[in-house]
């Protein structure tokens, strides 16, 4: 929905740029490019930081249903790591060889 109101505030935003302005058509055109770009790159950074959000929270599903995820090449489960929910951290629990050991749900797949 917010894409919606967003592609409306631009509409009317070249709208004002044709109507009331007086700058050129290669100036309209250029603001317009620019506007353009910065759209497609906050969109791009969204898509992006959603793909980057939904695969953490699938390890962490993973993990809470007791199976083993690889975070940089080390295998986390329930066993050996707690998570700390708060930080999306595992953290390596007391009379493992990963004691106090700390992984971010960022880096498994």
């Amino acid at each position: 929905m917010a894409y919606i109101y967003g592609l409306i505030i631009v509409a009317l935003l070249f709208a004002a740029l044709h109507y009331f302005t007086e700058l050129s058509n290669s100036q309209k055109l250029l603001i317009g490019a620019v506007l353009l770009f910065i759209i497609l790159g906050a969109v791009a950074y969204n898509k992006y930081n959603q793909a980057q959000r939904d695969k953490m929270l699938n390890a962490i599903v993973k993990y809470k249903q007791g199976k083993t995820i690889i975070c940089n090449g080390v295998d986390v489960n329930a066993d050996i790591y707690s998570l700390s929910t708060g930080t999306y951290t595992f953290i390596g629990k007391k009379n493992t060889p990963h004691y106090a050991e700390m992984i971010s749900a960022d880096s498994c797949e």
